[in-house]
């Protein structure tokens, strides 16, 4: 058994509905983390945003309040790279789980990081510039000093070390889980309703989305539409699409709800849509195919390696294929039934255990 460590985590970057994924894999990560301690202890330090309800609830874990407010990002920023080093190392930690891509990079301690994926490298048209800077430089020092480097996918974990020349042997892939309540939904309060779980910003795809829905719903005008996420940088353009269609009767955009709320949409659903065009993972995926929904889904690398031939692909820029998928579903109740069976017993490989052990390995191999 590995030497008990004292452990950070830098949950400087959390804003609570307001980090879309992200949250929700820290939250279920420290959660499954806390159920397999292997007596270590844990440092959470967190902003003044987000409140001691992060830290579980269990022996080793304790809260430090920074007194940083992190909807300032320069702020933040700033402050993890000056004046949060003195303090985690004050605090007598080992080492710094970082699950938000960025790193205290002078802390005299290893530093594990989290980097979801490499989406400002590979479409920084979605950044702006001065945005696009911060993130090349932290995420490249990110890269450059942790010791040992967390990422949600294959996919990612390949494109972290084509990029960043960082090697296999640091990086190690953490797939996010699906919280047990998602099996445990009941069908059995469906109706004509379309999913879309997703954050609207741009490489979301929901343009697209709302193109082909507009194109779906003339044969199909007992349907609803529903984008469920944070609004997002996106959100502008999103509803000027509905409205463009004359969708706002028949489109809801929920903003960020709470997870019961989603468990609600997941239940009342008749099939899901994820429709984005790049991610580095994609967590409604695995949570759709758990609710045993029928699934449609770009056919890109996370979501076609999640999904395999449990729901049904199409070529993320093809809305006429969407349309037509949609249809498909709409029409076949026997589809709809044969792709949900397959899916929910495929997603039962990604869980928090797993993720929890792998980032405990990382941990406890940091140096």
């Amino acid at each position: 058994m590995a030497k008990p460590l004292c452990i950070g985590v830098n949950a400087l970057f959390l804003i609570p509905g307001g980090v879309g994924g992200t949250e929700v894999y820290l939250r279920n990560l420290l959660a499954a983390i806390a159920k397999q301690n292997r007596g270590h202890q844990f440092v959470i330090f967190r902003n003044n945003e987000t409140g001691d309800d992060l830290t579980p609830n269990a022996p080793g874990f304790r809260t430090v309040a920074t007194g940083i407010d992190a909807t300032s990002r320069p702020r933040r920023i700033l402050y993890e790279q000056t004046r949060f080093i003195g303090e985690a190392v004050a605090a007598g930690i080992d080492v710094m789980f970082n699950p938000g891509f960025t790193s205290p990079y002078r802390l005299p301690r290893p530093n594990v990081t989290i980097i979801h994926d490499l989406q400002h490298h590979r479409h920084p048209e979605f950044f702006k510039w001065s945005d696009l800077q911060a993130w090349r430089l932290l995420v490249w020092a990110s890269a450059r000093q942790s010791s040992q480097i967390l990422t949600v996918s294959d996919a990612s974990r390949e494109d972290i070390h084509s990029v960043y020349g960082v090697p296999l042997s640091r990086l190690h892939t953490a797939e996010p889980g699906v919280e047990p309540e998602f099996f445990a939904l009941p069908r059995d309060k469906e109706e004509p309703l379309i999913l879309c779980v997703s954050t609207l910003h741009p490489h979301k795809n929901i343009e697209r989305l709302v193109d082909a829905f507009a194109a779906f719903l003339p044969n199909h005008p007992e349907y609803t539409l529903v984008l469920a996420g944070m609004r997002g940088f996106h959100g502008e353009q999103v509803e000027r699409r509905i409205a463009h269609h004359r969708l706002e009767q028949s489109v809801r955009v929920t903003g960020w709800i709470p997870r019961a709320e989603i468990l609600s949409l997941y239940r009342r659903a008749r099939f899901a849509v994820f429709p984005s065009t790049f991610e580095g993972f994609g967590m409604p995926v695995p949570e759709a195919m758990a609710a045993g929904l029928p699934l449609i889904t770009s056919d890109l690398r996370p979501m076609k390696d999640i999904a395999g031939d449990t729901a049904l692909l199409f070529p993320a820029l093809d809305t006429a294929a969407l349309t037509a998928a949609m249809e498909r579903f709409a029409n076949s109740p026997q589809d709809r039934a044969a792709f949900a069976q397959r899916a929910r017993e495929r997603a039962r490989a990604y869980t928090w255990d797993r993720a929890a052990s792998i980032t405990l390995n990382a941990l406890e191999n940091a140096q």
